[in-house]
Formats: structure tokens, C-alpha cells, sequence
């Protein structure tokens, strides 16, 4: 046997060869090429041709090889493939294979403002346009559904399922003028399934995380979407009006998208199973801008937005940014990560930026006790279960697998369950760890042989989650209680668990999604995040068809529409009505848009009650932004709140941005205030107020706003606040007045935060006339 001595000096010797490994581990990785994007700020032309292409490209792998010289005629050939996008329509920039040594030497040369790893971003995952209609009380004028279009709507996801009813041409006329883009083809895609509804579609090569790509020769893959995602985003946000649609019988109706259903399609394909690449991101925004779209929808994020620290490492908001610069609105959904504080993605104030709300329509399942009682769950499934049989009834728990936590066990993990105490039972799951989601709750109980499933979940009950023909259904503590102690109160409880029913005229709604993502934003809580609502719980879509076997559902055809849930559903929703207001307003910049939307969204629910969240508190800001869209009172909002390129441009130098690279991101020969500092970004001219810090022992906080008369000319507004007690607003001056000659007005908000108490505190300020009101909505935090 070895002495101690000798075995530390073993120990010692180990220690040393697993350091020495993970260093050379490390060395190697750092020298393997990675999918790096370079961005190199404005500059682009919108109608660069082909030559334009060849002559950028040919820019781009000089600088890489002038950079990065090659030994011999090889390496130079595999170097010059490494272009895999290019960015020369709205910015200007690429993206390549780079090892992190290549990368940080790009980041040092002149004219180029950021270089980053290539993110890969997460998918945010019909009675909807009705329900806005009825919301606010208003019949679309006759004008609102005329028989053609040329609005054009990007959507950039994970690609379209052309033969859908939803992008049927029929009625529309020719394809606009404007249009530039392209119907690319696949093996299972051809120029024909294009059509005057659909008029382009996009895929881009994808660099997947271990390395291997698909950047040589002919593009690979194919516009038509697998997953299902972008097909029912593209239908809510711009789908022809189709009647008789469900979901096997549920939400049975005419299903319809966005605000003008002759709104055109334009499809950019950028998502795999794997995620959504953030380059091939920008490359879709580039491409979309040059197409001649008006709006882009994107409901896709960065997956975390806690460690989001810089808009300029953000594909999203670099490429929204130049945008807006030409004229096209960038709307995103703003994540599913709720209910918790700052976790609001797609935060940069160019953004539109929607969170997600109910509808009134409510799909219940009905608990069936052996004792009699019953309980509404909330869930859609299609099972053949009836009143007539009930089934033993086990919690969790009382089901654990050998060696297992109880904790574990009550919340149904992967592996906490024991089969045989188990099968042929309705399983009952708690859900107080939200690491473990529904879904997988079903899949764990579902492989134990379980005949049914009662999620408590207090939260997520307003919530429906679509388990096909397995019965299972979700329900708040008060009656996972009463379920609890019947099980406790008998020695064989039983119960069944019935088929779905549509509850229609459902109170109250709109209602804030439990996971729709709430701010404040983690870059800055100065601007407002998100900025809307929109429906995106249980949204009837266009879907790609399953096969019976896939479906479930032997002996049924498979549905071409499905209930999906998500901000993912509520940010086309916002597109389409974007759409709907260009299509009515054509010379209105994206910001007049985005300002319509906000300020004349409404805060109260069909109930006439102020909105609520899932928790039945009142909803605030942070939450809904400025509250639940209505399109068609967005149509003549009054006044409008004007952010121009300049104003972005401010917004980055307050944020801490050099001069230098701000040039470089803008077309204008600008420079910053000599004056700047984060506190400024408050009195960026938006349609909403934030102030992250006011000390209630200093003077007011002093914000400005200027607003543009877009209603008759000769008009005057009265200013009304509405705010928490203790915090003092006051506008200067309460009233103006516009005439033939005066389009704008400049006016001061004063906040004083003496007597408010701490934290954040929120309100609002309406300006009126006797046809108008414009609210905007702010939120103040008191130190």
C-alpha cells in the first residue's frame, strides 16, 4: 500500500495533468472557428442590385484576409467561404467563421462598431380580431376590409405552410409594385406556392452549434415550415378570412388575420429545431427592408433577457434599429418568461414590444369526484373519459418511486413516480417548482401508464394547455385543495376528468397572461417595457397538418388550425393592426404607428373594470405597457408622439455610446449632447413615461414631451392625470391648442415624489377634445 506521501504526490500530479488538459481544452477551443457576426453600422442602399452584392462581399473577405493572411493557395479558397451573410441593404456588415482571436482583432479596426458570437434565439410560443372590435366598442368603418392591398407584412420565423387555407390569393389583386423580393424553391417548395397573398418566402443556411453548416454551394433547406410556428404567426397576422374553421369542434368559427385580412405575406424563414439564428436574423431584416415590406414581425427573443447587457450585441435590435431608419415598423413579442419582474425581452425603445392577454373564451374540463362534486378545470383535451366511470384517483406524493423526495414526487418529476401505484389511475401533480413544466408533468404521468391528469397550478389556470386526447385538465388551490382532502377523506378515491367545452362570452378578459414577460426592462427602466397587449391565449391558427397517427386521433382527419398560446401569438397581432392603420394612413412613419396603437389602447376589461393579471390584482404597466390594443380606434388617435431617427440616436448616446460608433450607425452627420447621462433617455420623445429613480428630497423630476396634431387642425386638448396618492404630476401648460399653422406642441411633466410611497408608482395623463383621448400611461420609481 502506497504511503501518504506518495499519494498526495499522486493526487498533486493529477491535479496538475487535468489542469494542464482543460487549459489545452481551452486553448483549442478558443482557436476553433466559431459563427461570429460583424456589424458595421448604416451606410446600406436599399436598391443595391447584384453587383452591389459581389462588390460588399468581395470588400468583406479583404478585410478577412488582409487581416487574417493565409500560407498557401488552399487555406486562401477555404477563406473565401467563410462570408456565410452579408449586410448591405439597411446596414452594413457580415457574418463568418471566426476563432475568438480573429473576432477580437475585428472588433479594434475603424468602421466597425460591434463583433459577437452568433446568438442562438428562442420562438416565444379566430375570434381574437373580433374580440378586439368588441373591446372597444366600435364596428370597423366600411372601409377597413377593402379587396386588395399593398401593405406588406414580414414575418421572420420558422417559415409557412403555403397550402393553408389562411394564404388562399382568392379576391386579391395583382402583387404590389413596391415588391422586390423573391419566392425561393426547395425540393418541397415550389415558385407556384407563392401566390397575391403570400408573395415571397426566404430561407437562410443555418451555422448549427457544433460547427458544421451549410454555407457551400446551393443554399440547403427549404421555406416550408416543420414546426408549425411560423404558419400560425403569419395567419394571425395577416391570414385570408376562412369560414367554418376549429380545433375539432372548438372555437368553431370564421377565422381571420390581422386588421385587413388583404394584407400580404412575406415569409423569412430563420428558425430550426434548434433555435433561431441571431445572424440569419439580421439577414432576414436586411432582406425584408430591401423587399419593400412595411411592417416585420418577429416573435422570437434572446433567452434570457436578465443577462442581456448591450443593444449592440442584440441582432434584433441593431437590425430593428436601421429599420425604423427606413421607415419599417420592427414589432416583437416580449417573452413568455412572466410573472416575474424584468423579464421583458426586446427592450430597445425602436421596438415595438407586445406582452400577451386572454380573449373572452374560455375552454373548461370538468373534475368528477366519486363523492359527486365537481370542479372546472381549465384545458383543452379531446379524450373519450365520461361522467358514467370514474377511475382511482392517487396525489403524487402517495405514488412516489423508491428513494424518491416527496417534494419530488408532489410535483411529478421525471423519475418520482412508481408505475405500479400509478397506472390506470388520474394522477394529481402540484406545480410549485415552475422548473418542470406542464408538459413534461403530462409526459411523466402519461409514460407511468396514468389514465388522466389534475394539474394544481394556481397561476397558470387561466391558461389552457392542449394535451390532445389525454385527459387532463388544470386547476387553481382552492380546488386542488377540496380535490386533496377527498382524497385524504376516503379509502378508495375515484374521479374522471370530462371531455373540453367552449365557454363563450368568458369575464373577464382581456387579463394579462401569467406568462406573458413583465418589466421593468433590465437595460434600462427609463424607457416603458413592454409597450402593449394583445390577445395570445388559445389563438385559433393555421397549423401544419399532422398525420392521423400523428394527431391522436384514429379515425379523424388531421385539424389544419390549432389553439396555440404565447407573446409569440400576440405580437402578430399588433402586425396586423400596424398593417390595418398603414393601410388606411400610408404617409405615417412607423413611430406614428406605434404611437396610435399605444395611446389609444384600453385599460379596462368587458367587465368595464380595470385590466387584471392572472393573480386578479390590477394589472400595471409593467405588465401591460399601455394597455390592451384597439385597431380601430388607433385609426384616428388625435395626437401622436413622433420618435425620429435623432431621437434613437440621443436614447444611445444617454446610454453610455461613443460618438464614433453612433456616426457609424447613422446616415446624418450627428453628434451627441455634450450633456448626457442615462437619467436624459426619460424625456426621449415616447408615447410612454418611465423614470427609473426620482428622490423624493430633491426637486421635481422635469420630463418633456412634444406631440403632432394628426386630427382636425383647429382643435384644443385639456390635460387630466390620474396617478398613485402621494405622487404629484402636473402638465405645463394643461392646455393646448392647435390651428392650421401650429402641428406640434412641446410640453413639461413635473413629478413630485414628497409624499408618494416607495417603490414604483404608476398613472396616467389623458389629453382630450371632444373627439379625442390620449392617454399615456408612466410609471415612476420613488427612492
Amino acid at each position: 500500500m502506497a504511503s501518504l506521501p506518495h499519494l498526495l504526490l499522486l493526487l498533486l500530479l493529477l491535479l496538475f495533468f487535468l489542469s494542464a488538459v482543460s487549459s489545452s481544452i481551452a486553448t483549442l477551443q478558443n482557436h476553433l472557428p466559431k459563427h461570429y457576426v460583424v456589424y458595421m453600422g448604416s451606410g446600406g442602399s436599399n436598391n443595391g442590385g447584384e453587383d452591389d452584392q459581389t462588390a460588399a462581399e468581395l470588400d468583406y473577405l479583404q478585410l478577412l484576409s488582409t487581416l487574417i493572411p493565409r500560407k498557401n493557395r488552399k487555406e486562401k479558397e477555404e477563406r473565401s467561404r467563410e462570408v456565410v451573410h452579408q449586410y448591405h441593404h439597411a446596414f452594413r456588415g457580415f457574418s463568418a467563421m471566426l476563432t475568438e482571436e480573429e473576432a477580437s482583432s475585428l472588433s479594434g479596426i475603424d468602421g466597425i462598431v460591434s463583433v459577437f458570437p452568433d446568438p442562438t434565439l428562442q420562438l416565444h410560443t379566430t375570434r381574437s380580431w373580433d374580440f378586439l372590435d368588441s373591446i372597444a366598442g366600435l364596428r370597423p368603418p366600411p372601409h377597413s376590409y377593402p379587396s386588395s392591398s399593398d401593405v406588406i407584412v414580414g414575418v421572420i420565423d420558422t417559415g409557412i405552410w403555403p397550402e393553408s387555407r389562411s394564404f388562399s390569393d382568392e379576391g386579391l389583386g395583382e402583387i404590389p409594385s413596391k415588391w422586390k423580393g423573391i419566392c425561393m424553391e426547395a425540393s418541397d417548395f415550389k415558385k407556384s406556392n407563392c401566390n397575391r397573398k403570400l408573395i415571397g418566402a426566404r430561407y437562410y443556411n443555418a451555422i448549427e452549434p457544433n460547427g458544421n453548416d451549410s454555407r457551400v454551394g446551393v443554399p440547403k433547406g427549404t421555406p416550408r415550415d416543420s414546426l408549425g410556428h411560423g404558419t400560425h404567426t403569419s395567419s394571425i397576422a395577416a391570414g385570408a378570412r376562412v369560414l367554418d374553421t376549429s380545433y375539432f369542434g372548438l372555437a368553431r368559427g370564421t377565422a381571420r388575420g390581422g386588421g385587413a385580412p388583404s394584407t400580404r405575406i412575406a415569409s423569412y424563414k430563420v428558425c430550426s429545431g434548434v433555435g433561431c439564428s441571431g445572424a440569419a436574423i439580421l439577414k432576414a431584416i436586411d432582406d425584408a427592408v430591401k423587399d419593400g415590406v412595411d411592417i416585420i414581425s418577429i416573435s422570437i427573443g434572446i433567452g434570457s433577457p436578465l443577462f442581456q447587457s448591450d443593444y449592440l450585441n442584440d441582432p434584433i435590435a441593431i437590425g430593428a434599429f436601421h429599420a425604423h431608419q427606413m421607415g419599417v415598423l420592427v414589432v416583437c413579442s416580449a417573452g413568455n418568461d412572466g410573472p416575474d419582474p424584468n423579464t421583458v425581452g426586446n427592450v430597445a425603445p425602436w421596438i415595438l414590444t407586445v406582452a400577451a392577454s386572454n380573449i373572452d373564451r374560455d375552454f373548461q374540463s370538468t373534475v368528477v369526484l366519486g363523492n359527486g362534486k365537481t370542479f372546472q378545470g381549465t384545458a383543452i383535451n379531446l379524450s373519450n373519459l365520461t361522467s358514467s366511470k370514474t377511475y382511482p384517483l392517487v396525489f403524487g406524493k402517495d405514488a412516489a418511486a423508491k428513494f424518491t423526495p416527496i417534494s419530488e414526487a408532489r410535483n411529478c418529476y421525471p423519475g418520482s413516480l412508481d408505475r405500479a401505484k400509478v397506472a390506470g389511475k388520474i394522477v394529481v401533480c402540484a406545480s410549485e417548482d415552475v422548473t418542470t413544466s406542464r408538459t413534461i408533468k403530462e409526459l411523466v404521468v402519461q409514460d407511468a401508464k396514468a389514465i388522466g391528469l389534475i394539474l394544481i397550478n394556481e397561476a397558470s389556470k387561466t391558461v389552457p394547455v392542449d394535451s390532445n386526447i389525454f385527459p387532463l385538465t388544470q386547476v387553481g388551490n382552492s380546488e386542488g385543495l377540496q380535490i386533496l382532502e377527498y382524497i385524504n377523506s376516503t379509502k378508495n378515491p375515484t374521479a374522471t376528468i370530462l371531455r373540453t367545452v367552449e365557454v363563450p362570452r368568458f369575464k373577464p378578459a382581456p387579463l394579462v397572461a401569467y406568462f406573458s414577460s413583465r418589466g421593468p426592462s433590465s437595460l434600462t427602466e427609463n424607457i416603458l417595457k413592454p409597450d402593449i397587449t394583445a390577445p395570445g391565449v388559445s389563438i385559433l391558427a393555421a397549423i401544419v397538418p399532422k398525420s392521423e397517427a400523428d394527431s391522436g386521433l384514429i379515425g379523424k382527419k388531421s385539424s389544419d388550425y390549432a389553439m396555440r398560446s404565447g407573446t409569440s401569438m400576440a405580437c402578430p397581432h399588433v402586425a396586423g393592426a400596424a398593417a390595418f392603420i398603414k393601410l388606411i394612413h400610408h404617409d405615417w412613419s412607423s413611430s406614428m404607428i406605434k404611437s396610435a396603437l399605444m395611446t389609444t389602447a384600453t385599460l379596462y376589461d368587458n367587465q368595464r373594470k380595470f385590466m387584471r393579471n392572472s393573480t386578479n390584482n390590477p394589472s400595471n404597466p409593467h405588465e401591460m405597457g399601455a394597455g390592451e390594443i384597439s385597431p380601430i380606434k388607433a385609426l384616428n388617435p388625435g395626437l401622436v408622439f413622433e420618435s425620429t431617427t435623432e431621437d434613437y440616436l440621443r436614447f444611445l448616446c444617454y446610454f453610455g455610446y461613443s460618438n464614433k460608433i453612433i456616426r457609424s450607425m447613422s446616415k446624418q452627420n450627428f453628434t451627441c449632447p455634450k450633456t448626457s447621462n442615462e437619467d436624459l433617455i426619460s424625456s426621449v420623445n415616447y408615447p410612454s413615461i418611465s423614470i427609473s429613480k426620482l428622490d423624493r428630497r430633491q426637486a421635481p423630476k422635469v420630463i418633456e414631451r412634444t406631440v403632432t396634431n394628426v386630427g382636425a387642425a383647429n382643435t384644443t386638448y385639456i390635460a387630466k392625470v390620474h396617478s398613485s396618492e402621494g405622487l404629484i404630476v402636473k402638465v405645463i401648460p394643461s392646455k393646448i391648442v392647435f390651428s392650421e399653422n401650429v402641428k406640434k406642441v412641446t410640453f413639461k411633466v413635473l413629478f413630485f415624489g414628497k409624499e408618494a410611497r416607495s417603490g414604483y408608482n404608476f398613472g396616467t395623463i389623458t389629453w382630450r377634445d371632444d373627439v379625442h383621448s390620449v392617454r399615456t400611461v408612466f410609471a415612476v420609481n420613488v427612492e
